[in-house]
């Protein structure tokens, strides 16, 4: 399963080879934002199995849980967007590229706290194990929108 969705992530990327060709940049800070997505992901699934196992989160009192991930996500996100838009600003000389990253990594850091919340607690609630099968489909979904949203966002408004 894995590889299936490896390689749905490698044909987002081949999508956009043209905006990738024109904008070299692109290809050395796409991964940056699948990465940190993914570790918000982790994080929050981590949480979120946590929680289920303990029965500390339940159907009840899910929508609390989900609404301070998203929360901290987004705080995180324009955290480290920041931090990944100064860095791109200092070594590609971008403004533009530098607000398209920090963009991207908001929005991508909000789908990973979805999806590390979702993925789990929706396993369980339908009997599932939601340790198994958790992470790959959580890296499927940081990783094809994060490639997908931050290279999308560069095709609009970079070339």
């Amino acid at each position: 399963m894995n590889l299936i969705t490896a390689f749905i992530a490698s044909r987002v990327i081949g999508a956009f080879e043209d905006t990738i060709t024109q904008l070299i940049a692109l290809a050395t800070l796409m991964p940056i934002v699948a990465s940190i997505g993914g570790n918000t992901g982790n994080q929050t699934a981590a949480l979120m199995v946590r929680g289920l196992a303990l029965k500390q989160i339940n159907q009840e009192n899910a929508n609390i849980f989900f609404r301070k991930e998203i929360a901290v996500s987004i705080i995180n996100g324009m955290m480290w967007g920041f931090t990944v838009a100064v860095f791109a600003y200092v070594f590609y000389g971008n403004f533009s590229l530098s607000i398209v990253i920090f963009t991207s990594i908001i929005i991508c850091l909000g789908i990973a706290a979805v999806a590390g919340a979702m993925i789990p607690f929706n396993l369980s609630k339908y009997g599932k194990d939601p340790i198994m099968g958790s992470s790959v489909m959580l890296t499927a979904v940081t990783d094809i929108m994060g490639f997908f949203i931050f290279l999308g966002m560069a095709s609009i408004f970079l070339i």
